[in-house]
């Protein structure tokens, strides 16, 4: 870079001796625009390379970075696709699973229902029973009641005092003949 700037240097005087004086403050003008962009040049030389560097690792950390976040997002995506696409046979799989178990449920109460109805009509039959034997019993009670005073009554007007005593007579005979 100093070669440069002298060899521009040496150039900008063997021009100067040559040339008019009007022409030579234009061709120092020019020198020195010419040396201030080789400088300016120098130190951009200088300083750009490391920050283009560094601005173009950040850029790539940043590429990387994205790059893997659009990675992520797409697994994302096909994870909730996959959820999505098995979401309709999910659903019919609990609709499905959920009239089984309906169904098993009203069968269990039909069942439940059928026993309770049997133990009713057991339970109505034993108490018609019971209620039938309690009635036939109270009725043979009444007939046995209702025999004895029919009896009472018979024996009261067919037996007289006479007749009672020919009865008593026949007993008494009939005891001493079985004493002797």
């Amino acid at each position: 870079m100093r070669r440069l700037v002298l060899l521009a240097f040496c150039c900008a005087i063997a021009l100067r001796a040559d040339q008019a004086p009007s022409e030579r403050d234009l061709t120092l003008e020019s020198i020195n625009f010419a040396i201030l962009v080789v400088v300016g040049g120098y130190f951009l030389a200088k300083t750009m390379p490391p920050f283009f560097r560094s601005r173009s690792s950040e850029i790539q950390r940043g590429i990387v970075e994205a790059q893997k976040i659009k990675a992520e997002a797409e697994q994302r995506a096909r994870e909730m696709e996959a959820k999505l696409a098995s979401l309709g046979a999910e659903i019919e799989k609990f609709r499905e699973q959920a009239r089984e178990e309906m169904e098993q449920e009203g069968a269990r109460i039909r069942q439940e229902t059928e026993r309770r109805l049997q133990k009713l009509g057991q339970q109505a039959e034993l108490e018609i029973e019971t209620a039938g034997k309690l009635a036939r019993r109270e009725l043979q009670a009444y007939a046995a009641k209702l025999s004895l005073e029919m009896a009472e009554q018979r024996l009261k007007e067919k037996l007289t005092p006479p007749v009672e005593n020919g009865f008593i007579e026949d007993f008494v005979s009939d005891l001493e003949a079985s004493r002797n």
